[in-house]
């Protein structure tokens, strides 16, 4: 049997600006130097299920989910907005001192930028007659206030806990619940960051809540004690603690819709992460947010049980990303008069094929439409699609969402790799969508 992992899934009122939200601190062009490439690292798994991990469905039965959720992300809005940056607080306020405080004032001050996350999603099953039937699934997992902007208040997750999500609503520290959006996401990371409008937040609930204070997860050391903070169960937030047992741990994960990733340089910690951890906070005994918690292990190569074995993605890794979709602008899905198309057919490059082979991973085009706006594109036959509009392609399915929140007649650049004598070359084409219905008529 192969190993086995799986996915997990206050008082004072803080405010910040644009300005003061300038990023997760100068440190960047420190951390970067030196910095091991994201794919170093030993190999603790060939796949994950991540889709067994975050919520609960009758009996116990673990579940995920699979589509988009009604909004996506999109470009960069009007103003820019960054995570916040690295503070110290005194222990008279409602932080820890410099040098750590005990699990239970780290988690009293860490609890206001925690949130729960609960999601629908419609997802296929086999009924007995060998047809198929349609079910409305529950999942739960958790999220972190990392940013806030003039509208939102932005908060990081992980990609599978909102992946196939219909809808999605955050519960806060007050336990005072809104409607959310999925304002970005970044598959090959498994981050996603869902946004709030400020205006839905009562004054109550802002007074308190607050926005994680960033730590600096390069500096974390064998034996450092960390606590754990997520929507375990989906019963609402628990705190777990323990130990940093290993850094730059690699994992390959899977996706609901089958997409593999190499989610490299993860934390391991001892602190239970468990079902609906996922996109929880792991913090430093400073009460700093070092890490995103994402996985957990299931048994060993031989099929023995593992304890405490859990992985996070460190906040130095993922500040680049969730910067990046922090500053971009909120879709919201088309209506389906106005829905779009591409005109082409294709499949998906799994990972597997890409080691071997040297392939791209996206969507690699069999067939382009004459006539479509795909080929007035230029987009040809063995091209294979890596983003749309600056976002991430890595399969059809995921491709087709994100074509849900973009408009016929909308034009948008697409990144393709296509093969030459010196292997592939990158090439950014632009593209006007046409009617999905139109389409249809042909």
């Amino acid at each position: 049997m192969s190993e086995q992992f799986y996915q997990e899934n206050g008082s004072n009122e803080y405010h910040y600006t644009s300005d003061q939200l300038n990023g997760f601190h100068d440190q960047d062009k420190k951390k970067a130097k030196g910095r091991k490439p994201m794919t170093t690292g030993k190999k603790w798994a060939t796949v994950i299920a991540m889709a067994l991990v975050f919520g609960l469905l009758a009996g116990g039965t673990m579940f995920g989910v699979n589509t988009a959720g009604n909004y996506l992300l999109g470009r960069a809005g009007s103003s820019s907005t960054h995570l916040a940056q690295t503070q110290t607080t005194s222990s008279s306020g409602t932080g820890s001192t410099a040098s750590g405080g005990t699990v239970s004032e780290v988690a009293s001050n860490a609890m206001p930028s925690l949130v729960t996350i609960s999601t629908m999603s419609v997802q296929q099953m086999r009924d007995f007659f060998g047809g198929t039937q349609q079910y409305e699934v529950e999942g739960a997992g958790t999220g972190v206030i990392v940013g806030e902007n003039d509208t939102e208040l932005l908060i990081a997750t992980n990609y599978h806990v909102v992946e196939g999500a219909n809808s999605l609503s955050v519960g806060f520290v007050d336990e005072h619940s809104v409607e959310a959006e999925i304002k970005g996401t970044d598959v090959n990371n498994d981050l996603a960051v869902v946004s709030v409008k400020l205006e839905d937040i009562p004054d109550d609930t802002m007074n308190q809540i607050k926005i994680a204070t960033i730590g600096d997860s390069d500096e974390l050391q064998l034996g450092d004690q960390v606590v754990a903070i997520g929507n375990a169960l989906g019963y609402g937030q628990s705190v777990t603690s323990g130990y940093v047992s290993a850094l730059d741990r690699d994992l390959t994960l899977s996706y609901e819709d089958g997409t593999t990733i190499e989610s490299t340089g993860l934390i391991q910690t001892d602190a239970a992460i468990n079902s609906g951890n996922s996109g929880g906070a792991l913090l430093n005994m400073q009460g700093e947010l070092i890490g995103i918690n994402e996985a957990k292990s299931a048994s060993t190569a031989t099929g023995a049980s593992v304890d405490n074995v859990g992985f996070a993605i460190p906040i130095d890794k993922a500040q680049s990303s969730l910067r990046e979709m922090m500053n971009q602008e909120t879709r919201e899905k088309v209506d389906e008069d106005q829905a779009s198309y591409m005109g082409i057919q294709g499949s998906d490059v799994s990972t597997e094929v890409s080691e071997l082979y040297g392939v791209p991973t996206g969507v690699v085009v069999a067939e382009v439409v004459e006539g479509s706006p795909a080929d007035e594109a230029g987009i040809q036959k063995g091209d294979i699609i890596t983003e749309l509009d600056g976002r991430t392609v890595s399969s059809m399915s995921q491709l087709q969402q994100t074509l849900q929140y973009y408009a016929a007649g909308e034009t948008v650049d697409i990144s393709v790799e296509r093969s030459g004598d010196g292997g592939y070359q990158e090439q950014t084409l632009s593209i006007t969508l046409g009617s999905a219905a139109d389409a249809q008529n042909q």
